[in-house]
């Protein structure tokens, strides 16, 4: 009994290879995890400007300056977003690097990312311009948990990131797209 997604999956491959495009595939690993393995080996042997075709915004976490870019569908396929280091920015309000340390605080359901309950966009966003990525966060709050009263933060959400922080670590490793 073949489901329709393998049937997708196959009319997908024979369309590809019809059109001599390259697959690439390894039991195992996400898209995702292929995309930045690519990327990282280009980035290291070639000058080539690097455009990844996703609507999947993990991706941004590959953009590097104008190098690596992202193109994006924003509404439907008649809009799109290219996604360079500045516009990660502007989004965000943090460059590429704290995509995953912002998906590990705040959490992505679509993932099964679960980050720190109670921790949103804002609070996630607020942290990371404060404290950086979520490691140095963390040897801050051992170290002076004042530091986060000072730069504005609840208690309540001192406790949350206190009482959260294997959750975080771990968020955080199933954001980060393997390369």
């Amino acid at each position: 009994d073949v489901c329709s997604s393998d049937l997708q999956i196959n009319r997908s491959r024979e369309i590809l290879e019809a059109f001599n495009i390259p697959i690439y595939d390894k039991s195992g690993f996400e898209a995702d995890d292929m995309l930045g393995s690519i990327v990282e080996q280009l980035k290291k042997t070639s000058d080539l400007k690097i455009v990844i075709a996703s609507g999947d915004l993990d991706t941004l976490q590959l953009v590097s300056g104008d190098d690596v870019i992202v193109f994006t569908p924003s509404r439907g396929i008649q809009e799109a977003v290219v996604y360079n280091e500045e516009k990660v920015n502007e989004r965000y309000g943090f460059g590429p690097e704290f995509v995953t340390d912002f998906k590990a605080l705040k959490g992505d359901p679509s993932d099964n990312i679960i980050g720190v309950k109670g921790i949103g966009d804002k609070t996630a966003t607020n942290l990371i311009q404060k404290f950086g990525h979520i490691e140095k966060l963390y040897e801050e709050l051992k170290k002076d948990r004042t530091k986060f009263v000072q730069a504005g933060f609840k208690e309540r959400i001192i406790k949350l990131l206190e009482e959260n922080e294997e959750e975080a670590i771990f968020s955080k490793t199933l954001a980060e797209i393997r390369k």
